[in-house]
C-alpha cells in the first residue's frame, strides 16, 4: 500500500505561509488589479483607448524618454564606481571590511526624503561639489547643478550605489584571487585575465546589480520631485501627479500599468540572463 504525500493545503508546514499569501493579494495583487483594469476601462467598457491615446502623445514619449535615459545613466554612474568598490571589499582585510559593509550597509536606513534634501544642499551654487571644481580649477565660476538632469544622476546614484555594490561583492568573494596569478604564469597579461577570467566570473553579479539599480531609478518618484522638480516629468512623477493633482485616475493607471511592465521586463530578462551566465560559469 503506497502513501500518498499530503497535498499543500494539508501539510501544516506549507500553512505558515497562508498570512503572507493573504497579505500579498490584499496589499499588493488587488490594488494592480484595480489599476490593470482601471487602464483598460472606457465608457462604453474594456478598451485600449487610454494606451492608444498616450501613445499618440509626443510629450509621453519624452516622459518615457526622460525615465529610460535617466535610469540608465544613474546605473552606469553606480557600476564604474560601485565595480571597483566591490573589488576593494572583497579583498579588504576583516576590519577595514567591517568598516567598509557599514559604510555601505547604514546609509540604507537613513529615508530617501533625507537624503534627497541632503543632496539639495551638495548640489547647490555654493555647494561642495562647486567648491572641490572651482578648487580643482575645472570651473571658473559656481555652476548650477540643483534642478537639472545631471544633479538628478548624481544624487539617485549616490542612493541607489549599494544596491549595486552588494550584489558584484557576493560573486566576487567566492572567485579565487590565485586565478589571475595562474593566468600570469602561462603568460597572460592582467587585462587578458580581466576580460577573460574575471570579468565573465562576475558577470552574474554585475546583471543583477544592473537589475537592482535600473529598475529602482526607473520608478523613483520623491528623488526627481526634490532633485529637479515638476518641470523633468518622468513616468513615476507623471503618475503621481494624475493621482494626486490632475484627480485623472485613467491616466495614473495607465501610466503606472506602463511602468509596472517596464520594471517586470528588466527583472525577468535579467533574471534569465543571470541563470544562462551562471550557468555557463
Amino acid at each position: 500500500m503506497k502513501l500518498r504525500a499530503p497535498s499543500a493545503w494539508r501539510d501544516p508546514v506549507a500553512l505558515l505561509a497562508l498570512p503572507a499569501v493573504v497579505y500579498l493579494l490584499v496589499v499588493y495583487a488587488y490594488p494592480l488589479l484595480w489599476l490593470l483594469m482601471k487602464s483598460f476601462s472606457g465608457p462604453a467598457g474594456l478598451t485600449l483607448q487610454p494606451y492608444v491615446a498616450f501613445m499618440s502623445d509626443p510629450f509621453n514619449w519624452r516622459v518615457i524618454g526622460n525615465t529610460l535615459r535617466v535610469a540608465a545613466w544613474v546605473t552606469v554612474v553606480c557600476f564604474l564606481i560601485g565595480y571597483p568598490a566591490a573589488f576593494a571589499l572583497a579583498r579588504a582585510g576583516t576590519v577595514m571590511q567591517i568598516v567598509m559593509l557599514v559604510s555601505i550597509i547604514l546609509p540604507l536606513s537613513i529615508g530617501a526624503v533625507v537624503k534627497a534634501f541632503a543632496w539639495q544642499i551638495v548640489l547647490r551654487r555654493d555647494g561642495i561639489v562647486t567648491q572641490i571644481m572651482m578648487g580643482l580649477g575645472l570651473w571658473d565660476e559656481p555652476q548650477r547643478l540643483l534642478f537639472t538632469e545631471t544633479g538628478l544622476v548624481l544624487g539617485a546614484a549616490n542612493i541607489f550605489l549599494p544596491f549595486m555594490i552588494l550584489p558584484i561583492y557576493s560573486v566576487v568573494k567566492l572567485i579565487d584571487p590565485r586565478l589571475s596569478e595562474a593566468g600570469a604564469t602561462r603568460g597572460a597579461t592582467p587585462l587578458y585575465c580581466f576580460t577573460h577570467v574575471t570579468l565573465p566570473l562576475t558577470l552574474p553579479g554585475v546583471v543583477s546589480g544592473i537589475a537592482f539599480v535600473f529598475s529602482l531609478s526607473v520608478s523613483m518618484f520623491v528623488i526627481p520631485s526634490l532633485l529637479i522638480g515638476d518641470r523633468f516629468q518622468t513616468l513615476s512623477t507623471l503618475t503621481g501627479r494624475s493621482f494626486l493633482l490632475m484627480r485623472n485616475e485613467q491616466l495614473g493607471s495607465t501610466t503606472a500599468v506602463i511602468l509596472l511592465a517596464l520594471a517586470v521586463a528588466i527583472v525577468v530578462g535579467s533574471t534569465w540572463l543571470a541563470g544562462r551566465l551562471g550557468g555557463k560559469t
